[in-house]
Parts: structure tokens; sequence; C-alpha cells
């Protein structure tokens, strides 16, 4: 007897109880019974009705030959058994599969109907492949992974990160996108670090990990994405030094992503949809605003999957946390440069800026190594062959005592001029390597700022540009970018064209103007 049955069974009995227990005169029973079948009573399928004299004869009938058990309705002899289609249809149909799993309903039901003129509907014929074992999982043929849904014991045991794109913001006068970068412990859906950046590279992914170490301490896994940049050598060798397993994302399989993705697209939903409906913000305002998310809304609510807010299960969870050594961690991230030590002030330059070494190192080709996000006032100085020499401390050149006279020396074998000249071409080629002369050739003579502008006076929006919310902007943004020829005039044109004073509108008649001229060209 299953709970449904038990459900009913338990009805009958309460129904039928003054009976089953003698409570009425036995000579009373057939008028009980009948005052019983004129009554309203509500069913436990939440039916109202009079249940029928016949009914409450047989049910009690039953109660009295086999007791509670006997009440429950009897299982159909035909259970299982196809009632409206021939047996050997289903027969034939099973066999049709058997032979090759991977045909679907439809061709199945077209070589029914051209034996025997009917067809079976989808529902019924796969409800007996599934009893026959006769679906593509039972026959073994479908090679669909077994997963497991993403859960650690306790905090810090796993945390998983990636990249996504965030909405735009201002910087100086122009309208740039971001991409946030985040982490979040895989235990509690605590997120250990989230931040706002200009660009999506290695630097990124080493301030957000900096970052997340000196709050939190290390994790025991960490699960990023298969980019180039997971598998940076500095990546895998902050892990090794801080004894983190540093876990990727097998390529071409989006699923073991979802738990950070479904951050990021609640992240969207609550946060970023907010932020596009008001004005425009600087980098350093969206921070503050997502920093004041998480800490009020995110790790305070609960969470749909844990059942409890993230910040509640994050301390909880956490049994021990492991502390890193910074040094060691920005050791794996340092950059690295080659420099000549100067023979005169005994020191390295890097940015501009000289950096005091042993004077027993004068002249020679060394390693400068560094942290990009720090203030740059100390560099680490190793040997070609990785050998550490000391450090670099930042000097002004102007207040060094000279040691005594540069002692005389041999003429030199290969010309310093040359090697200037070698340097010199080197730096140019620095200096002029990263510089997209498409963009200095193609210089605009109309700024974004005063294109927007534009279009927000001729919609009739008093204070211009401040008018304009940041989805309007960044779609205007788009737009500008498609084209170099964008003028007063053609916005005035597309403007008076539009049907309505409304920025989709009039970017839809600017893509229009843009694309004729590319068609009149070509």
């Amino acid at each position: 007897m299953n709970k449904k049955q038990e459900k009913w069974a338990i009805f009958w009995c309460d129904l039928l109880s003054p009976v089953i227990y003698e409570e009425i005169e036995p000579e009373l029973t057939n008028l009980f019974l009948k005052s019983k079948a004129n009554e309203q009573i509500q069913f436990p399928d939440g039916r109202v009705g009079k249940p029928s004299l016949k009914t409450l004869r047989r049910k009690l009938n039953r109660y009295r030959q086999g007791g509670f058990d006997a009440l429950s309705r009897k299982v159909r002899s035909d259970r299982g058994k196809p009632r409206n289609i021939a047996g050997e249809i289903i027969e034939k149909a099973i066999e049709l599969k058997k032979e090759q799993p991977f045909r679907s309903p439809n061709t199945i039901n077209r070589f029914l109907e051209e034996l025997y003129g009917q067809t079976i509907p989808r529902s019924t014929l796969y409800r007996h492949l599934k009893q026959a074992n006769a679906t593509r999982i039972k026959l073994g043929v479908l090679r669909k992974k077994v997963r497991k849904r993403w859960s650690r014991n306790h905090t810090h045991d796993l945390w998983v990160g990636d990249f996504e794109d965030g909405p735009y913001v201002m910087n100086n006068t122009d309208v740039v996108p971001t991409y946030l970068s985040a982490f979040i412990d895989c235990h509690s859906r605590f997120v250990v670090e989230a931040r706002y950046y200009f660009r999506e590279n290695l630097d990124v992914l080493i301030d957000s990990l900096i970052r997340a170490f000196a709050t939190h301490g290390a994790p025991k896994q960490l699960y990023v994405d298969n980019a180039k940049i997971y598998h940076a050598n500095g990546l895998k060798a902050a892990c090794y030094r801080l004894n983190i397993k540093l876990l990727h994302r097998p390529p071409k399989d989006p699923p073991p992503g979802g738990l950070i993705e479904r951050f990021f697209q609640t992240a969207q939903d609550q946060f970023e949809a907010e932020v596009r409906a008001g004005d425009l913000l600087t980098l350093t305002k969206l921070n503050r605003f997502l920093s004041a998310w998480l800490a009020v809304s995110y790790h305070k609510n609960k969470h749909s999957e844990t059942g409890q807010p993230p910040q509640q299960r994050y301390q909880k969870g956490v049994t021990v946390i492991r502390q890193v050594d910074m040094e060691r961690a920005i050791e794996s991230f340092m950059q690295s440069i080659l420099r000549t030590v100067n023979g005169t002030f005994s020191d390295v330059q890097l940015n501009r800026r000289f950096y005091r070494v042993d004077p027993k190192l004068r002249g020679d080709r060394v390693q400068v190594k560094f942290d990009p996000f720090s203030t740059f006032d100390t560099v680490h100085i190793y040997s070609l062959a990785g050998e550490y020499l000391g450090y670099g401390a930042l000097h002004d050149r102007s207040s060094v005592i000279p040691q005594g006279p540069v002692p005389k020396r041999a003429k030199p074998k290969h010309s310093y001029t040359d090697l200037l000249l070698r340097q010199h071409k080197k730096m140019l080629a620095e200096q002029t390597g990263g510089i997209d002369y498409r963009k200095v050739v193609a210089k605009r003579s109309w700024p974004f700022h005063e294109f927007a502008k534009t279009v927000a006076q001729l919609m009739g929006k008093k204070a211009g540009l401040a008018d304009l919310s940041a989805g309007e902007l960044e779609s205007l943004k788009k737009v500008y970018n498609q084209s170099l020829a964008l003028n007063h005039h053609k916005v005035k044109t597309a403007f008076e064209k539009a049907p309505y004073p409304t920025v989709p509108y009039v970017i839809r008649e600017l893509k229009y103007l843009i694309q004729k001229e590319k068609n009149d060209v070509s």
C-alpha cells in the first residue's frame, strides 16, 4: 500500500469508525450507513460530495474480511499493458527501437503506419519503450556525462573564479566598458573578491587573487577557466608555493562553470541592471557600489541553493584559515625586466626612477623583479642565472656622493655608441610597438562627448549630456565607433527622419546613413 492508498484507507476507516468499533448497535448499522450516504463530505482528493450507500457497504465488508490493508484499491489486471493499442504494434515498435537505438518516435511511427495503418502517441510510445528497457540510456548508446553538483564541506575548500563583461563607465571624457573579476567560495557561496577593471588580463587576475589572499587566506583548491591567462606560469608558481591545487574547466564543456556563472547572473539582474538605469559612473564609484551591494544584500540574503545567507554559512564553515606569506605569493607574480647596472651611480632605471644597488654590481646585466601593484619603493635584483643578489632602493641621483674617480680602462673592444644605438632602436621599437597607427591616422575631429551632447540637445534635454542614462550613453558609444565621419549634419538628419525623438530611433537612422555611405563608396 502506497501513501496515497493509505490516505484513502484512513479516510474510509474514519467514516466507518462507529461501526468498526461497535459504538452503535448492529441492527442500527444499515440506518447509520444510510445517514452517512446523505451527508456532504470532502474526499481526500479534494472533491466534495456524498458517498453512495453501495460504496459504504462494500468498504465495510472489505474491512471486516481483510482489515485495514483490504481497503487499498486493487491494481488493475491490465496495468502496464496497452488497452487502446494492440500488443503486436507495441512489440513491433520495441523491436524497431532495439535494432536501431537512435530512431526517433517519428521514424518508428512511419514504420508502424506502413505496417498497421496506425501510430502511437509520443508519450505512450516512450512509456512502453522505457518499460521494455529500449530507450537510448537503457540500451547504452547515450554517452551523456554523469555530473555531480559542486559542493564542498568547509569554507575555503574550493574557490571558483572567472571574468564577465560589466557595465560601461566614464573614463575622463570617454565611455568605456568594464570587466568583472570575481572569486566565490564553493561551500558558502561567499564572494571572497569581486572588482571591476578596465581590462581582462593577467595583471587583473593577479590583483584579484592578492586581494583575496590578503583578506581570507589561501584555499585548498582553485577552479578557473581554461583561458590562456589561467595557464600563466606566475599563477601556477603561486599555487605551488601556497599548496593550492589549480583546477581548470574542461575545454568546450560549460556546465562545470555554472557556480560562478550563476553569481554573474545574479549580479547582472540585481546590481548591474540598476547601474545601467541610472547615471553613468566612474570605475571607482562602480566598485564602491558593488562592495555595498555584496555586504548589504548578497551576503545577507538566503541563498536559493544552500538555504543560508552566504556570510552566515561562510562563518560556520570555517575550520582553519591558511595564512598566506604575501611576500612569497607576490614573488610568484613579480614582473621581470633586464637592466644594466649603471657604472657611475650604481643603480638601475625603471619607469624613469632610479634604484641604488650594491656597488659591486656596477656594469652587470641583471634581472630586475618588481611587484606591479606596489608603490615601487624597492626592487629585487637577480643574476641572469636566477641567483638572488639583493634589493634596490629608490634614490635620487643628485644626493649621491661620488665614490672617487672612475678607474681608467683599456680601449673597449666593442663600440659603446653602437650599443647606445641598438638600445635606442630597441627603446624606440618598444615605445612604438604598441601604437595603433590606424587610430593615429584616423583622428576624430568630433569628440564623443560633443556627439552625445548634440543628440541630447536635439531631444530637448536641457542639461545635455547629464540627462542621458548610462544605457543610452553606452548605445551611442557603440554607433560612434562604427563611423569616423559622424558630424552635426548627419545627427540632425537622423533626428529629423526618426519617427520618435528617442535615442534608439535616432541610432537606427544613423546606422541607415552609415550603411548607405558604405554602399555608395563600394
